[in-house]
């Protein structure tokens, strides 16, 4: 199933440039494409015919064609009464987030999704502005056999330590280079080449059991958020907020962070009455 607004690649750069603090482009490419998404395969017949293409690759769109450069992105209005049901998506089943004394921000993302690598760059500025009770953690979506190794790649990368250094390169392999990095012999080629690790070391941690039980659980994950393409965001485990929806990336963000302070201020009401019944407890 061909993807809806599938990213365009973008030509030039031979190696990671582009810093993921600043994005001036990436805003103008936001506002421009408010349903910036990369759709996931459905479930049933067309997913399992998906699963066994492996050459199969997401196409571009040639009206997305800016790369992100060094400016900082304007701050979105917050005067939008958001609701559920308009802005974003109020979760049936509420899915176990990674700290519950802290409001969880997931970003759901496919290194080969070209609104993925626009909204990388977002993402990475709004998050050196967050709270200490706001935690960002990502995950990487998987419907497809080639995004099951990017996924791979992904908790490969945290188990060596060298997302900072592989992170970046990989979401510019894909949509600048044009690399689908559908082997695991390439993909150990950039880790060698950018994150400088032992290629033996890669091989072994690439399929280790830690590795495959963190790809296992982030399709858990994916699925229980009912995703239905990238990149998307989820709020506590509770809410589900898409491009389309919120009117873009930068309407994302915003929404989030109408979001974590609601369950900021959840969280707060929770701790006060905690605290309290311990006091009456101990008279």
């Amino acid at each position: 199933m061909a993807p809806l607004f599938s990213g365009q690649t973008v030509p030039g750069q031979t190696s990671p440039s582009w810093t993921f603090r600043h994005a001036f482009s990436a805003v103008l490419i936001a506002l421009l494409i408010p349903m910036a998404a990369c759709q996931a395969e459905p479930e049933g017949e067309a997913s399992a015919v998906a699963k066994t293409e492996a050459s199969a690759q997401v196409q571009t769109d040639s009206s997305s064609t800016a790369t992100p450069n060094t400016e900082t992105p304007p701050a979105p209005a917050r005067n939008i009464d958001y609701q559920a049901g308009k802005h974003y998506i109020v979760l049936d089943n509420p899915v176990t987030t990674v700290d519950a004394k802290r409001v969880e921000v997931n970003e759901v993302f496919w290194y080969g999704c070209h609104h993925c690598f626009v909204f990388e760059p977002l993402v990475e500025t709004w998050s050196e502005s967050i709270a200490d009770d706001t935690v960002l953690v990502r995950t990487p979506a998987n419907w497809h056999v080639n995004m099951e190794l990017h996924a791979r790649a992904f908790y490969t990368a945290k188990a060596l330590k060298v997302l900072d250094k592989v992170h970046e390169a990989i979401f510019e392999a894909m949509n600048v280079k044009k690399q689908k990095l559908d082997k695991e012999k390439t993909i150990e080629a950039l880790f060698v080449k950018y994150g400088e690790v032992d290629p033996g070391k890669f091989r072994k941690t690439f399929n280790s059991f830690g590795v495959n039980s963190a790809v296992r659980q982030a399709d858990s994950r994916q699925r229980a958020y009912q995703i239905t393409g990238t990149p998307e965001m989820i709020v506590n485990g509770k809410y589900r907020i898409t491009a389309a929806m919120a009117g873009g990336h930068l309407g994302m963000l915003a929404v989030v962070d109408h979001l974590v302070e609601k369950e900021r201020s959840a969280l707060q009401l929770a701790r006060e009455e905690v605290t309290t019944e311990e006091a009456a407890a101990e008279q």
